[in-house]
Parts: C-alpha cells; structure tokens; sequence
C-alpha cells in the first residue's frame, strides 16, 4: 500500500509534501520515466535543480502527470548568481519545467568568493512580489552565510536545504533555521547508503518489521525535516514512499540523535564557488 507523507505548512502559509524525490544524478534521458513512476508511487514532490541538468524531462514528466499533483523544486546555480543573470537564469528553468510558476526556488550555494549572495536574493524576493514562485529559500548556507543573509533579507527565507542524516545532523545550523522559521530540507538522508547499516537503525527495522530506509526516514520526518531520498532503482522509489504511517517511539528517536558522528558524504560547500 502507498501512503502519502505528511505535510509541513512553510513560513508563507505554502504547504509542503514532506517527502519529496530527489533527481540529483538522475540522467536527462531518464529521468521522465522515473519521475513519473514516483508520482505514480506517491510522491507529490519532486526536487532538481539547474545544474543538474534534467529540468526538461522532469517538466515533460509534470506534464505527463498533471501539474497539479507535483510540487516542483528547482535551484540557481552559482554561475548565475547577481540581480540580473538570476532573474534570467529563473526564467529558463521556468521553460525547462514547462510551468507557469515554481513552487520552491532556491539560491544553490552561498558561493561566498562572488560574494553575490545578497544581490541574488534580491531577485528572489522580486521573483516572489510578482508571483513567479510561491517560496523561496536557500542551499547549503552554512552558520555565518545564513546569518548575514537573514539580516539584510526584506523575505525570510522558507526553506533551507542541508545536508542531513543520523552520522551527519548539522544541529546548529539545523537549530539556527529553524530559529528563524526555515523549514530544514535533508538532501542525501540516508548517508548515501552508508547509514542504512547502523546497528541502532537495523534493530529499529527488525522491531517495526520494515526496511532501514524507512526507519531513517521517519526519524527525518517525525523530526520535523523534509528528506529527499534519491535513487534510480524503481522498486526504492516505490518503498522510500511507504514510511508514511511508521511512528518511531521517543527512545528510537533519541537512539538515531545518538549517531551524529560529523560524517559528511558531499563535498564541502566551500568547492563550489
């Protein structure tokens, strides 16, 4: 049985599915058939972003299965940060996807050497004003970046996505956006695989009856976080979406809390100026 996730109702009233299908790596030339098949498993959510490069095929697939049964998310890419050149970029993303409006537009990077950052978010605040996306938010903002953002910010951002899962938490940053009324988004949630094998995890799953997966999933979701599990593998698409009625007990809860270990599986943001 697929069960949809819950919602989260963002700083500007917005709702927001909140478990969403990552596309990153996912092939241009693939990723229209597995986006439509994770629609068809249940996902209202669909996160990608310009340097991807799949935009087009996630569009072709929002209009295969209807816009209205997609929240789409895409992403401005460092070399295309600055007033102007981001409200240009956002309108060939908004081609690409074949969509009147975005619902979640994100600034990528902070890429602090172009030091564009607060011009970019101008731009997001104008796409916004005139109704060309329904939110706006941020990407990989470590502490400082985000903090100088939200003090010359007219639009709080609504979301801000990170890299979080139970060996790699970010809790002060976490705790900082959250503080402010972003809603934490967790790019790779599962460790990239490699927190699937935890003991803590694996025994939770023995409990409950149901994959690893699922348990990390719902430990995201019960903790108030978007999580975006990507994968390319269509049987995973259709079971990352069944976590949606699993409840994990407080003390399961604070066991995954306990395996922050400051193991990060991305590149440091600092890379990707």
């Amino acid at each position: 049985m697929t069960v949809d996730a819950r919602d989260l109702v963002l700083n500007n009233g917005v709702t927001i599915p909140q478990l969403g299908y990552g596309v990153f790596r996912v092939p241009a030339d693939q990723v229209q058939a597995q986006v439509e098949h994770a629609v068809a498993s249940g996902y209202r959510h669909v996160d990608t972003a310009q340097a991807y490069g799949n935009e087009e095929g996630v569009g072709a697939a929002i209009r295969a299965v209807g816009r209205e049964r997609v929240f789409v998310t895409t992403k401005l890419w460092n070399s295309d940060q600055g007033y102007e050149q981001a409200l240009r970029t956002f309108e060939e993303s908004r081609r690409r996807l074949g969509v009147d409006q975005i619902d979640l537009y994100l600034i990528h990077f902070p890429a602090p050497q172009r030091m564009l950052w607060a011009e970019t978010w101008r731009a997001f605040e104008k796409l916004y004003a005139d109704g060309a996306v329904r939110a706006i938010g941020v990407s990989n903002f470590k502490f400082p970046y985000l903090n100088r953002l939200l003090q010359v910010a007219e639009v709080v951002p609504a979301v801000h996505q990170i890299e979080v899962h139970p060996t790699y938490q970010q809790a002060e940053l976490d705790a900082l956006s959250r503080a402010h009324g972003l809603v934490v988004e967790a790019y790779s949630p599962l460790g990239q695989g490699t927190d699937l094998t935890s003991p803590a995890v694996t025994g939770i799953a023995a409990a409950h009856g149901v994959e690893p997966a699922h348990v990390i999933l719902a430990w995201h979701l019960q903790r108030g976080r978007v999580a975006l599990p990507t994968s390319q593998k269509p049987a995973r698409i259709a079971s990352n979406i069944r976590v949606g009625d699993l409840m994990l007990t407080a003390d399961e809860l604070t066991a995954i809390d306990g395996l922050e270990a400051g193991l990060r599986t991305g590149e440091d943001i600092e890379t990707f100026n």
